[in-house]
């Protein structure tokens, strides 16, 4: 019988200790009974679909064969793509991973639910970076008073499951804690504490035989789950930390990618200053290139495991990132090219990323649509697919995209985007309002803005702000009218700030820094390079 497992899932051991539940979360619990009874009186309901969320972290828009990379190989993901549904202007909410994934969970804006930045990083006086403004306070964990999608596949009688990266609070705000029956890997960390190869050093997934791949062992962990679960609807999300720095692959791997990467051409620089940072403009990273590999391996995983227990007809698969690829800062590991930017940033390499939906049942196979969306949409977009009650007093930033896939259109609306923060990748404190073909980011700094029109500027590369001063005006007070009604919090002046160090402090970064990243990069290339004894011990590019 179904029934009781059901029951011990929903209610475990940990729920039934003595701590605050909020309203909500006690109407979940009888959700959940009340579906787990039905169970145990025979209504099985084995034509409710299950969900496998695939969430990359770092993966940018043309981080993907599927997606144009005439470097990277990822047959398994575009896969997902070719035989579903392929958004081809996807959003994550943020351009870095704890605000976009709070979005995922929630179906809220960072601006409205307060995480505005990764968990860790310093904000007000903390910063001592050499800055204008203080980046903003933001919150630092999962509200436990809001209903996540996980908590809302549980009331309906789902098994939960959560593998790989989760970096949405300390202990006491990890996923067993919002709704996930089970845990394996996902913690408070954002990067894997021991690397991508086994030891992990990881406090809630055990360590493999030395030298396991850690997206392997993830995804390895999603299929065992579905094993076990088949019979029983279920929502699992694989949250892999891959393709986040350490950059690190076998050396079979970095040496046939070696092999591939494509010559630079004579006196062409693999990287440009951009305003603050240096800017990788070549995907040739061999080390980067054999990381995306493996995942794409991984993934084969589980869709293979969904393929062998005939679960696939009737399983909606989401493939996502939560920010753009990293051209600057950390690893400098790959290039988005044609969109500006990457990871951290404002412009469209941010915050574009693969989107795709398969779900055979209902979806044909190489579907595209251009409506933007973003990772806020996917909670009540899966609940509506699974015929599930929405929660619009929850998910209120997100929509329901099942209009789209059944043929038709949603509602015209404004994305927004908050980042009152300084971003390791070079980023600068903004806002950003798109609706229709404009896009308007506000800077905090000192309050200008710039307007591009992306039907026709993708790469935004013209700034219309000044010759359409009326566009600029429009936007700018919707934006700043959104971000009042939601509580959003700004920066405020920096009293230490020093015009002349942080001249001084660019200078640096974007002359000598730059030359060693033009030389590092150049070794990885080069037959005799080796980063460590081992090849799965961690190395990092200089910053």
């Amino acid at each position: 019988m179904q029934a009781p497992i059901c029951i011990l899932n929903s209610i475990n051991d940990s729920e039934m200790k003595a701590r605050f539940y909020p309203p909500q979360k006690l109407l979940g619990v009888a959700f959940t009974l009340v579906a787990c009874l039905g169970l145990a009186s025979g209504q099985l309901n084995a034509a409710k679909p299950n969900v496998v969320l695939i969430l990359m972290d770092d993966m940018g828009a043309h981080d993907l064969s599927g997606e144009g990379s005439t470097f990277y190989q990822s047959p398994n993901i575009d896969s997902i793509a070719a035989e579903g549904l392929r958004f081809k202007n996807g959003y994550a909410t943020c351009c870095v991973c704890s605000p976009s994934r709070a979005s995922i969970q929630l179906g809220t804006f960072p601006a409205r639910n307060g995480i505005t930045d990764w968990i860790g990083a310093k904000s007000g006086l903390e910063w001592t970076r050499p800055n204008r403004v203080l980046p903003a306070e933001y919150e630092h964990r999962l509200p436990d008073e809001d209903v996540t999608i996980a908590e809302a596949f549980r009331e309906a009688g789902y098994g939960t499951f959560f593998a790989g990266k989760w970096h949405l609070g300390d202990k006491g705000s990890w996923p067993d804690d919002h709704g996930y029956d089970e845990n394996k890997g996902g913690h408070d960390r954002g990067s894997p504490p021991g690397g991508f190869f086994s030891p992990y050093k990881n406090p809630v997934l055990e360590d493999g035989p030395p030298g396991e791949s850690l997206p392997i062992r993830l995804a390895e962990e999603t299929a065992d789950y579905i094993r076990r679960h088949q019979d029983q609807p279920f929502f699992a999300m694989l949250s892999f930390y891959s393709v986040h720095a350490p950059v690190q692959t076998t050396k079979p791997l970095w040496q046939k990618y070696r092999e591939l990467a494509p010559e630079l051409p004579e006196g062409q620089e693999r990287f440009k200053v951009d305003r603050t940072l240096p800017v990788r403009q070549v995907q040739d990273h061999p080390v980067y290139a054999g990381m995306v590999e493996t995942v794409d391996d991984a993934v084969g995983v589980v869709l293979e495991t969904l393929e062998e227990l005939e679960l696939a007809e009737n399983t909606i698969v989401v493939f996502t990132s939560d920010n753009g690829g990293v051209s600057s800062g950390d690893a400098y590991a790959t290039s988005n090219l044609p969109l500006r930017g990457g990871k951290g940033r404002q412009w469209e390499g941010g915050i574009r990323e693969p989107l795709y939906i398969r779900f055979p049942a209902a979806i044909k196979a190489g579907s595209e649509d251009a409506t933007p969306v973003t990772g806020a949409d996917l909670y009540p977009t899966l609940l509506d697919l699974c015929g599930l009650p929405l929660k619009p007093q929850q998910h209120v930033d997100g929509v329901s995209l099942k209009p789209i896939i059944e043929g038709g259109s949603i509602d015209e609306r404004p994305l927004y985007w908050h980042y009152p923060h300084y971003g390791n990748q070079g980023g600068e404190p903004n806002a950003i309002i798109q609706l229709q073909r404009w896009k308007l980011i506000h800077y905090f700094e000192d309050g200008r803005n710039e307007l591009y029109d992306l039907d026709n500027d993708a790469g935004e590369t013209s700034d219309l702000s000044l010759s359409n001063p009326a566009k600029t005006q429009q936007l700018w007070q919707q934006l700043d009218q959104w971000l009042t009604e939601v509580g959003a919090k700004r920066p405020e002046p920096d009293p230490r700030y020093d015009p002349k160090q942080t001249q001084e402090y660019y200078r640096r970064i974007q002359t000598a820094n730059k030359q060693r990243l033009e030389d590092f990069h150049q070794r990885i290339l080069k037959a005799n390079w080796q980063p460590n004894a081992e090849w799965w011990g961690s190395f990092q590019t200089v910053d």
